[in-house]
């Protein structure tokens, strides 16, 4: 393994634990959701791989904690798939 490969890896591990340390400070915020990193190889022309490196941050739309909080005009979506879609007066 070369250096440039070493340190690929380092750097994509450096990534993962800022994505990690922002859920970590989010982790009380009301309605904040997770990310998790996704990892993929690097390639060149030969079958040989250069390294590794981060390919997305995907936010994890799970299901959070609901709980009542007696104001008439707080929501939640009850659902992994629901988002809400908020419109101004001229409709965009």
């Amino acid at each position: 393994m070369g250096f440039g490969q070493g340190l690929s890896g380092l750097n994509a591990a450096a990534q993962n634990l800022d994505v990690i340390g922002n859920n970590i400070a989010n982790s009380g915020t009301v309605g904040f959701k997770a990310s998790s990193a996704t990892f993929a190889d690097v390639y060149a022309n030969s079958k040989v791989g250069l390294g590794v490196q981060v390919a997305s941050v995907n936010q994890r739309f799970t299901v959070g904690t609901i709980s009542a909080t007696g104001n008439q005009f707080d929501m939640a979506i009850d659902g992994p798939k629901g988002l809400f879609r908020v419109q101004d007066p001229s409709g965009n």
